[in-house]
Parts: structure tokens; C-alpha cells; sequence
């Protein structure tokens, strides 16, 4: 992992080389992304499942056939073991409870001339999961996405998950069930996304689309963003640690393991004010990481992309994290919670020892579909917010339009907009 210390002249540099990473796709992806959309846009299912054959291989000779049945959800997550059937309900339990919080309502005020003023909350109609299929299977990522948007009141959740070589994932099935998700499609890539956006003779249009993906779904939803929503195009994982020296150098270790297994362009980034405790941690890094399933993942990711970095005390540290504005921040510290009023920007927030940034990915409550890339600085989680959209609600009374008409009208002609002007004062009385 480099090695950065912020008495270094040239430390900010640095440190704006080590996050820097391009998302933009290859001309050659988007041309091919380009191409699927305009497919599935003016030729429907029939370019569906053109490219599904090409693509994931798969033997249904029309879309129809892909529509996987509820029924057969829920057959799946009455046949999985035990402990994954509870494991999976618990967390749903869990990530519902905290999205319940955050449920918006309608409000309205009246002023002194009657005139009625307000905000109304309505949900999305329909929105489009994409979840990941085949061997990358996450089921955690269906029940972050899909339990939001039904407590937000969503009426229809359409989930497209890939199955090449026809292989359905038990899992996935099973947490689309308790989820609550409505139709089930075995489709994947760009298509299925410009199926989302564009609808086709069986699959109907979505008004937002939300859910990870490889480089030619994030492509596709950066396309069709503005036909339909979309929840964020992600970056690498990440995770910053800020430790004051005094928890384990081992779990500590295995937290950057966390998300360096991920992929190898994830980022793990550790700050201290302890350089001997950044040394105990670089110890145990190399001790276990040969005891690793995913170690030439992690190896690559924490060598290109991973960090130390000293600081030379932990108000810097902080300093330091609102400029990366990561995806997981835990404050492995003494005082997490009054930490964690500087913070201006992280994704989510793991305060104290034993709150391993894992727990969110899975169970914690909160949601793990978060920003990456320092779009956390203008960015937030997923949540059930993203589901619902407000409405202004104005009734302006007889007396209201009296001194409302006359200052829209001073306002209009300024503006030489005669037709409002003259829209409002026709309202006013003479």
C-alpha cells in the first residue's frame, strides 16, 4: 500500500492522484451500448432476446419465456436452508424498519388571506431493479433496492436479473420474495436497461431504474437517464478507516480487506496519527492475507489503489476524509459520535470498534447502495426518498390574488412577459 504523510509539500496532489479514476466506457463500449439501445428501442422483445441469446446464451425463444413466476420466488425461499431463509428475512426486517423513517408525508399551510400553500408526496408508479446474475449473485443488493422502493408505495417493482446459461440464482430469488418484488425477468446487460427505459411488448415501461452493474448496464443507465431516473452510476467500492492506534491491527486489516476484495480498482484507504500502529496494521495485512479466497483481488487492489496515510492528529484526519468524501467511512475511535459531527461528507458513517462496515453491506439497516468516487459530497444513499416525488400545491384565495397578481405583475413586465403580467391582473380587482 503507498505510504502518504500530510507533511508532505506536495501531500493534496498526492492524495488527488490516489482517488482519481476514470468511469468514463470506452469508445467501443459505447458504441455497443449505443447500438443495443436503438435495438431494443425500435424492435422490442425481438431485439431482447436477440441479445440475450448472444450475450448469456440463453435457449427461451421468446421474452415471454424469460418472465421467471412469483410462484417459483417463492417456491425457491421455502427450499433454501434454513439459516439462509432466516438470515435473509431478518435482514429484510432490519433494512425495512430503518426505511420506514425516512417515509416523506404531504403538508400544507394556510396564511392570513386564505391562501393555501403546500407540498404533496406521491410515489413512483413503476420502477426497474436491476440486480446482477450468474456467479455474481447479490442478494443483499435486491433487498437494499427493491425494500425502499415498496415502502415508498412504489405499485410496481419489475426485477431483470441475468441468467446466462440459463443459471438462476436461489438466492436472489429467495430475497426478491421476501422483498416484495412483482414480475421477475431473466434478462441482463444493456438490454435489459433499455428494456427498463423504453418498454417493449412485454416488459413495460419504468419511470426509475436503480441497481449495480458491469460497464455496459452503468453505460445504458447514463444513456437513458432523462427517459427515466436513475439511482447514481457507481464507482469502485470503498472504505476509509480513521484510527486512533487503539483497536486491533487485525480487524482493522480485515476491514480494508473488505472492500479491496470487491474488485481491483476498489479502494482502502487507512488514516492514523499513529505511525507505529499503521506499521502493526501493514504487518497483519501481510500475515493474513495469504489466508484469503480473493487474495490476488486484494493484493492488486490494496497495491494500485490502497493507502496510509499519516496525519498528525485526528482533527487532520478528518480534514483529510471530507476532501476523499468516501463511500464507507468507520471511525475506529475513543468518540465516534462527536467525530462524526465534522464529517460533511461519507456515504454512510460506521462509528465505534465493532461496527464493521460488512454489518451495512448486509444487516445493519441502513442501505448500502451509496455514492462513490467523492459524489459524496453532493450525493446520498439510496433510500425511500429516491421513490417518491413531491408535487407544490398552490390555491391562492380571492384576497390573496389581489397582492400576489400585483407584484407577479410588476415582476412579469420586467420581464416583458406580457401574457403573465396580464394573466394575473385580470384577477384584480378594479
Amino acid at each position: 500500500m503507498k505510504q502518504l504523510n500530510t507533511n508532505a509539500v506536495d501531500f493534496w496532489q498526492q492524495l488527488e492522484d490516489l482517488l482519481a479514476w476514470e468511469a468514463v466506457s470506452d469508445t467501443a463500449v459505447t458504441e455497443t451500448v449505443r447500438d443495443i439501445l436503438t435495438q431494443v428501442k425500435t424492435r422490442g422483445d425481438a431485439a431482447v432476446i436477440e441479445f440475450s441469446r448472444r450475450f448469456d446464451r440463453v435457449k427461451a425463444a421468446n421474452l415471454a419465456d424469460l418472465e421467471i413466476p412469483l410462484s417459483q420466488a417463492h417456491a425457491t425461499l421455502e427450499k433454501i436452508p434454513t439459516e439462509q431463509r432466516q438470515a435473509l428475512e431478518k435482514a429484510a426486517d432490519r433494512v425495512r424498519s430503518y426505511h420506514e423513517h425516512q417515509k416523506q408525508d404531504s403538508w400544507t399551510y394556510t396564511e392570513a388571506d386564505g391562501t393555501v400553500l403546500g407540498q404533496q408526496i406521491t410515489a413512483i408508479e413503476r420502477a426497474g431493479l436491476y440486480v446482477p446474475g450468474g456467479k455474481a449473485a447479490y442478494p443483499s443488493s435486491v433487498l437494499m433496492n427493491a425494500i425502499p422502493a415498496k415502502v415508498a408505495g412504489v405499485d410496481e417493482l419489475i426485477m431483470v436479473v441475468p441468467t446466462p446459461d440459463d443459471e438462476v440464482n436461489d438466492l436472489v430469488l429467495a430475497a426478491a420474495a421476501i422483498a416484495g418484488v412483482d414480475r421477475i425477468f431473466a434478462i441482463g446487460g444493456a438490454q435489459a436497461i433499455a428494456a427498463l427505459a423504453y418498454g417493449t411488448e412485454t416488459i413495460p415501461q419504468v419511470d426509475k431504474i436503480v441497481g449495480p452493474g458491469n460497464i455496459y448496464v452503468a453505460t445504458a443507465k447514463g444513456m437513458v437517464f432523462g427517459t427515466v431516473g436513475i439511482d447514481m452510476i457507481a464507482g469502485p467500492s470503498e472504505i476509509l478507516v480513521i484510527c486512533d492506534g487503539k483497536t486491533d491491527p487485525e480487524w482493522i486489516a480485515m476491514d480494508l480487506f473488505s472492500q479491496a476484495e470487491h474488485d481491483e480498482d476498489a479502494q482502502s484507504i487507512l488514516i492514523s496519527d499513529d505511525a507505529e500502529f499503521l506499521s502493526k496494521v501493514s504487518d497483519a495485512i501481510k500475515q493474513l492475507l495469504p489466508t484469503m479466497e480473493r487474495q490476488e483481488i486484494i493484493n492488486t487492489s490494496l497495491t494500485e489503489r490502497g493507502a496510509f496515510i499519516l496525519v498528525k492528529d485526528l482533527d487532520e484526519a478528518v480534514e483529510v476524509s471530507n476532501f476523499i468524501a468516501p463511500e464507507h467511512l468507520e471511525l475506529s475511535v475513543e468518540d465516534p459520535m462527536t467525530m462524526s459531527k465534522k464529517v460533511r461528507h461519507a456515504g454512510a458513517i460506521f462509528m465505534g470498534r465493532y461496527t464493521a462496515e460488512a454489518l451495512g453491506d448486509y444487516c445493519a439497516g441502513p442501505n448500502h447502495v451509496l455514492p462513490t468516487s467523492r459524489t459524496a459530497r453532493f450525493s446520498s444513499p439510496l433510500g425511500v426518498y429516491d421513490f417518491q416525488k413531491r408535487s407544490s400545491l398552490i390555491q391562492v384565495s380571492e384576497q390573496g390574488a389581489q397582492s400576489l397578481g400585483q407584484i407577479a405583475s410588476v415582476l412579469a413586465r420586467g420581464e416583458s412577459l406580457t401574457a403573465h403580467a396580464r394573466s394575473a391582473e385580470y384577477r384584480l380587482k378594479n
